[in-house]
């Protein structure tokens, strides 16, 4: 069997493993102040282009309001930030297709804030769709009744592989600004989003553009980890303290420190990033030549198609796809996933099978 079900599920890039290995009778502190988390985290500062110089105050002390910190997932980053940038009576604008909306089990709404939902085609929030959520909760009569928009919160690339442009982001920052509030984005897969060929902004802009943001690692290469980079100085007041109070604080901090310090160095994120979306297109490819309906236009390592049942039903007994749901009584709509690991000639194989 073939998978193309996700992006995370082999164990980790060689040169992480090897790495691993090498250092795997070090003794070093924990809690993420061993030497390896605090030069993954001052590389990762420099290149978001932000707190170079307190990147490297890092090594010599512990901080706890650092602008970049490593946790271990996805779902336990977004309730962190969410949880501690919003007051009790807050919510988070996000998309109806969002991660957190959809696939985080209600984490956010466990916590006691609301995800406010908004309709969208493509995932993408809209900066007019921002303020208008914005402003009907600012004139409405009833607002101490209502739940306070207080944060937004997006994902690059979407849930449906989606980019937003430099010209969106920015106006979305802009409103975000104006209204003063935190622009948030998840960024799961965000090397294969800055790694697409349709990418037109890079990590510093949009780190420049965002008050917070999370470099990806468990769909990119790493065993597990995410790196949360907090780029507006306001919100980095003792997050440490919250990372621990919430259970986020690795004892063997090193084990992810590790792992982004190897997927920052030499370029390796992004080479395998680039790699995936390279395969990813050359299914999308494949498939329009061959006359199947694509439901979605993402430039990324996903692909959505629709494809008739019984094709479906023989393409199963050699590949594993993510089901999305029925199209109509003949077809069905699929996620083709490639990742850092996806191999050149099960890609060939998908083609030729098709």
């Amino acid at each position: 069997m073939i998978h193309f079900h996700c992006d995370y599920q082999e164990g980790c890039a060689p040169e992480i493993l090897a790495r691993l290995q090498a250092t795997n009778m070090e003794q070093t502190i924990g809690y993420g102040q061993d030497p390896y988390s605090q030069e993954a985290k001052a590389l990762i500062a420099k290149l978001c282009g932000i707190d170079t110089e307190q990147g490297e105050r890092l090594w010599r002390e512990k901080d706890t309001a650092g602008s970049v910190h490593l946790l271990v997932g996805g779902t336990q980053t977004n309730t962190l930030v969410i949880n501690a940038l919003l007051r009790p009576h807050q919510g988070v604008i996000a998309a109806d297709s969002g991660h957190i909306n959809v696939h985080e089990t209600g984490a956010i709404e466990h916590c006691g804030h609301k995800v406010m939902a908004q309709a969208t085609s493509d995932g993408k929030l809209t900066a007019a769709q921002v303020q208008d959520v914005i402003l009907s909760h600012l004139y409405d009569p009833n607002i101490e009744h209502m739940v306070q928009p207080g944060m937004v919160y997006i994902s690059f690339p979407t849930e449906t592989g989606m980019l937003y442009t430099k010209q969106e982001l920015t106006a979305l920052s802009a409103i975000c600004r104006q209204y003063e509030l935190p622009l948030y984005i998840d960024g799961a897969r965000l090397g294969y989003g800055l790694m697409a060929p349709a990418a037109d902004i890079t990590l510093r802009e949009l780190a420049a553009l965002a008050d917070v943001m999370y470099i990806g690692g468990t769909k990119q290469g790493a065993l597990f980890g995410e790196a949360l980079v907090v780029c507006n100085p306001k919100y980095r007041k003792d997050l440490r303290y919250l990372i621990k109070q919430s259970g986020g604080m690795l004892a063997k901090g090193r084990l992810i420190g590790i792992q982004f310090l190897t997927l920052m160095q030499n370029d390796l994120y992004w080479q395998l990033a680039a790699k995936a979306d390279r395969q990813a297109l050359s299914i999308r490819q494949a498939l329009l030549d061959k006359g199947y309906r694509m439901a979605s236009e993402s430039p990324t390592n996903q692909q959505f198609v629709i494809i008739a049942d019984d094709k479906l039903n023989e393409l199963k007994t050699r590949y594993l796809f993510d089901y999305c749901e029925r199209v109509d009584e003949a077809h069905s709509m699929v996620r083709i996933c490639t990742s850092w690991a996806t191999r050149d000639e099960d890609v060939n194989q998908l083609i030729h099978d098709l």
